[in-house]
Parts: C-alpha cells; sequence; structure tokens
C-alpha cells in the first residue's frame, strides 16, 4: 500500500523547521577511510560496540530518528535491509542524533516507544553527545554509512542516501545501499559509492 500522499506536503516543512538551531556537521568520514568504534545505548538499555559484533562482515549505519518525515518513510525499508543482509553479515546500526532539547519526539522513551510500535529488528541508538554523528559527518536523517570489515579496521565503503525515491518505494529506481552491498558481498568494488543524503537536517545543540 502507498504511503499517504500528505506526508510527502510535509517533508519539505520538517527540513526546514528550526534551522537556526542547526549546525552542518564538519569535517566526516569519506569513502575509503576507516571508521573508529563506538558504544552507546540501545533501546533494551544495553550497551552496543561494532566491535563486540566479530561475525559482522560490516554494518549498515544508518542515522535516523522518530520525528523526521523522511525517516518514518524510510523504517519499512531499513527493516527490510537488515532482514535481507544481516543474515550475510551486514546489519543494520540506527543511530538517533538529534538533540531532545530541540525535538522533543526523538528522546530515549521515545525511541523505545517507536523500536517497539515498528518491531525494529535491529539495534536503535542513541548518540545523547552527537558525537559520532559530528565523526561520521551525518547531516541528515537518514544518513546512511556502509562500513565493511578489512582486518582488524572497519572501511567506509558507501555514504549518503538509502535509494532514489524516498517518497515512494514503489517507484524506486536505484538501490543505492543494496547495490553497495551485493557488490561488496560479491567481493566487487562498489560503482556508486556516495550519493547525497535526502531527508531533515540533524537537531544540533545550539552550543555544540
Amino acid at each position: 500500500m502507498k504511503k499517504p500522499y500528505f506526508l510527502l506536503l510535509l517533508l519539505s516543512v520538517f527540513t526546514l523547521l528550526g534551522t537556526s538551531a542547526y549546525k552542518a556537521a564538519e569535517g566526516g568520514y569519506q569513502v575509503g577511510d576507516t571508521a573508529s568504534d563506538f558504544k552507546l545505548k540501545n533501546v533494551n538499555g544495553q550497551m552496543v560496540s561494532l566491535r563486540d559484533q566479530k561475525e559482522a562482515k560490516g554494518f549498515i549505519v544508518t542515522f535516523t530518528c522518530n520525528t523526521c518525515p523522511y525517516a518514518k518513510l524510510y523504517e519499512d525499508r531499513l527493516i527490510q535491509l537488515h532482514k535481507k543482509y544481516a543474515a550475510k553479515g551486514y546489519p543494520v546500526i540506527a543511530i538517533n542524533p538529534n538533540d531532545v532539547n530541540i525535538s522533543p519526539g526523538d528522546s530515549y522513551a521515545q525511541m523505545q516507544k517507536r523500536a517497539k510500535d515498528k518491531n525494529f529488528p535491529f539495534v536503535y541508538l542513541y548518540d545523547e553527545t552527537q558525537e559520532i554523528a559530528k565523526r561520521y559527518g551525518a547531516t541528515r536523517t537518514p544518513h546512511v554509512y556502509v562500513l565493511t570489515r578489512a582486518g582488524q579496521d572497519l572501511k567506509v565503503s558507501y555514504i549518503g542516501a538509502i535509494d532514489d525515491n524516498s517518497g515512494d518505494p514503489e517507484k524506486v529506481q536505484k538501490k543505492y545501499v543494496e547495490a553497495a552491498l551485493d557488490n561488496l558481498l560479491s567481493g566487487k568494488a562498489v560503482p556508486q559509492a556516495s550519493t547525497k543524503a535526502i531527508g531533515c537536517t540533524i537537531k544540533w545543540r545550539n552550543n555544540s
């Protein structure tokens, strides 16, 4: 079933809301960089580290949130990505970086509720200090970073959007993340390693 079209009318509005409190992340990872590990709290209360998941070949690290219409439109697609690729070694790692003072709907309690309501099969982590989002250079929700294990390191193999149609999954022509993962799993280079992330701007702390 197609998403209600009235949601699409809200997308530009949510993208512009609170622009005075937004601050673009500076620097961040580029394709080919080595990503450092982190440890963040999952919605089940446990701390999650990438290094602890030794069986993983890599990760689909996705900065997302509860409130952004774009993020909501991609929730089911994230679930599908996790179900398709976690068993192949690439689980989804969802991270909410939004400042709760600007967006109360992105609080940890609301994250727990959203994860339960949507029955997320993946971890949903809270980047309360926004340190990880800044380190990665994430600017939008959603914003995806595909990491691939190379020995003891995690290399950034893809950065950007999930696909080329945020509004209607039935009209997607290019599945960027799936194409990246399929090539990586086949031992091939990623043909399109970066795209522009489309979504709401991350809500940064005023003093960040």
